[in-house]
């Protein structure tokens, strides 16, 4: 065999391999997750689904996948790592119950071993420098941006994306305006992360209004509420 037809062969598995894992990891999202609530208690009788997917998660080779592919294989990875740790230590009542359930935990990522934190970081935020990632990503807690009931896929990533950003921005518990105050209550996603939505706007109001469909005005106080990080289940 020369070297072209091993790569295309390597090629073409690659991508069989991250379709399959795609699909499934959909149809299991689908499943589990209603209204960004996720039925872990069911998950956990029987863990074969999510254990098969946290298998995949780790095996999964990047040879000639293109960076559309890489970044949507790393969203739905954590979301999927997620829901497979909260599972396996069901019951909790919030993630933080577990120690290092975001900073110490290691797990394999497409054959590297990394914490969630680190596969947030390093893996996307750094590598893609894209805000609209926060409302992709669901860390199991009811303040975080409501877990998608579908997988993200490199031929609807930009659509996908947009969607789950003015979903959140435009929900009036996620995101707290107050008129007759003139004031607005963000999430603490935009104090932690301050620097990913500055790279992108000016201010945190004028990235929120990129989505927003009625506009925020700049002259309304910006505040954040504390995060409730009660798990996100139903």
């Amino acid at each position: 065999m020369n070297r072209f037809i091993f790569f295309l062969s390597m090629l073409i598995a690659s991508s069989s391999f991250a379709q399959n894992f795609t699909a499934a990891a959909d149809a299991f999202l689908k499943k589990h997750v209603t209204n960004g609530s996720v039925a872990y208690s069911k998950i956990k009788q029987n863990m074969a689904e999510i254990e098969s997917l946290y298998t995949q998660i780790g095996e999964q080779k990047f040879d000639g996948m293109d960076d559309a592919n890489k970044k949507a294989f790393y969203i739905n990875a954590y979301n999927l790592v997620v829901i497979y740790w909260v599972a396996k230590h069901y019951p909790l009542k919030s993630p933080l119950d577990d120690s290092g359930f975001f900073d110490r935990v290691k797990h394999k990522v497409a054959g590297e071993e990394m914490t969630l934190n680190s596969l947030e970081i390093k893996k996307l935020l750094a590598v893609y420098k894209d805000p609209r990632i926060h409302f992709a990503l669901a860390c199991a807690a009811k303040s975080c941006p409501p877990l998608a009931s579908f997988a993200y896929t490199s031929a609807n990533l930009e659509k996908q994306l947009n969607e789950r950003t003015t979903l959140a921005i435009n929900n009036p518990t996620w995101l707290k305006v107050n008129s007759p105050q003139k004031k607005v209550e963000l999430s603490k996603i935009f104090e932690w992360y301050k620097k990913d939505f500055l790279a992108a706007a000016k201010t945190e109001l004028d990235w929120v209004n990129l989505y927003r469909k009625e506009k925020i005005p700049a002259d309304y106080a910006v505040g954040f509420y504390e995060y409730n990080w009660a798990l996100n289940e139903k």
